[in-house]
């Protein structure tokens, strides 16, 4: 008489199966990208904020002033007409590709058309964009530090490889042409440039820039510039617009702008970036596809404001000189604190050695990170440590803030390190 066979065993029974499909859950393209640090310190500080605590937050590059009264008037007339409620151009509208076309004639310079004009959600999507449309896998992109922590994440989800050259507060934060140099090498494709810079306020000279222009043309290189700073320039220093300065690039430059510094318009999410109209071309089909149209009512404020005049950024701008200032005189008188004078943007960036590697408070504080952190629980100010920007032992401060804010904002930190 034949029993039942004993069910079947396989030579892995107990063994945890190999991972399948779904159990690679993320892809490691985007699994490496880093939260924006800066963005990440403002929503803690909001969240405190929010729950009562009396926190003060030198985090975000947002300017503490509204959106002129005139731009948001442009946005609810465009609200109500039925126009702005179906889908417009991929790259932008064309009034407004007009208007930037004028805009950018008028305050660099600049001679270009509309074809050269990509419109975007916001600087971010112009940055990418361009990336996406300039880098093949593999290439290389000189990467200025301190930087902000958006460039290398946008380089790297392009496909290309960030490399930092780093410039500290003996040379005013600003790299020179011998170290691009020997930073360059047969995969360097791009240079990015930024001046006035986030995050540390450097603004380089005309003559610095036609030299760094000259390195650039004289080994077949492209370059990107943020310029979303331009109007943030302080003390008179002789700068200006890297194409127009140096004419010979204008074929291999993007340019890169928008209006959430200049006009208070963080939120509303409108940049742009200018370029060779092949380039430009690549980056609207790539855009026509991620996201279609920037917001018509956002495109319709940002026509008002870059068609209007300066007056109202010369306001801020007259507050932010103030500030600026102050912040800096504050810092200064903190034992352990050196804080160059920024020449641009609304960002302080003090270096804070001498603050690390020992006992505060009981607690022992080894980097910036530690630092940022150990003031957010003690004094409850928020700062961006170094560390987001490729430069460890320093601290990132805006002092786009109230005036009293940052006056009690800075009290606390001197009390702390008395």
């Amino acid at each position: 008489m034949t029993g039942a066979m004993p069910p079947a065993t396989s030579p892995n029974e107990g063994q945890k199966p190999p991972a399948g499909p779904r159990e690679r859950r993320v892809s490691q393209r985007i699994g490496g990208i880093a939260e924006s640090a800066t963005l990440k310190v403002d929503a803690k500080a909001k969240a405190l904020k929010a729950e009562g605590r009396p926190v003060i937050g030198f985090g975000a590059g947002e300017p503490d002033f509204p959106t002129p009264d005139y731009i948001v008037d442009a946005a609810v007339e465009a609200c109500r007409d039925p126009r702005n409620h179906r889908y417009t151009p991929a790259g932008g509208l064309p009034e407004l590709k007009q208007a930037i076309v004028e805009k950018t004639r008028r305050d660099s310079g600049l001679e270009i058309e509309p074809a050269q004009v990509l419109i975007t959600n916001g600087g971010k999507q112009a940055i990418y964009g361009a990336f996406a449309a300039m880098l093949d896998p593999g290439d290389e992109v000189i990467v200025p530090a301190p930087y902000w922590t958006t460039y290398p994440e946008a380089i790297t989800l392009a496909g290309g490889v960030p490399v930092a050259v780093l410039a500290d507060e003996t040379q005013d934060y600003k790299v020179t042409v011998d170290q691009l140099e020997a930073a360059r090498t047969e995969r360097t494709k791009v240079l990015l440039f930024v001046s006035p810079s986030n995050p540390t306020g450097a603004v380089y000279s005309a003559d610095e820039i036609r030299a760094i222009g000259q390195w650039v043309e004289d080994h077949g290189l492209w370059v990107l510039t943020d310029e979303i700073y331009e109007h943030l320039v302080y003390d008179g220093v002789d700068t200006g617009s890297m194409p127009v300065l140096c004419p010979f690039l204008t074929d291999n430059c993007v340019v890169v702008n928008g209006v959430a510094k200049t006009y208070a318009m963080t939120g509303w999410r409108v940049g742009w970036m200018i370029g060779p109209t092949d380039l430009v071309k690549a980056a609207t089909n790539l855009q026509s596809h991620a996201t279609s149209n920037v917001s018509n009512v956002a495109q319709r404020a940002a026509i008002a404001a870059v068609s209007g005049d300066l007056s109202a950024v010369e306001e801020m701008k007259t507050a932010f000189d103030r500030r600026r200032r102050t912040i800096v005189a504050m810092l200064n008188e903190i034992d352990g604190v050196v804080c160059p004078t920024p020449q641009g943007a609304f960002y302080a960036y003090p270096q804070v050695k001498g603050l690390l590697g020992r006992e505060h408070g009981g607690r022992f504080v080894e980097t910036s990170a530690d630092l940022a952190e150990y003031i957010l629980d003690e004094v409850e100010v928020a700062v961006v440590p170094g560390e987001a920007f490729g430069s460890p032992g320093y601290l990132r401060l805006s002092y786009a803030l109230g005036d009293d804010d940052l006056v009690e904002g800075i009290t606390r930190l001197q009390k702390l390190f008395a």
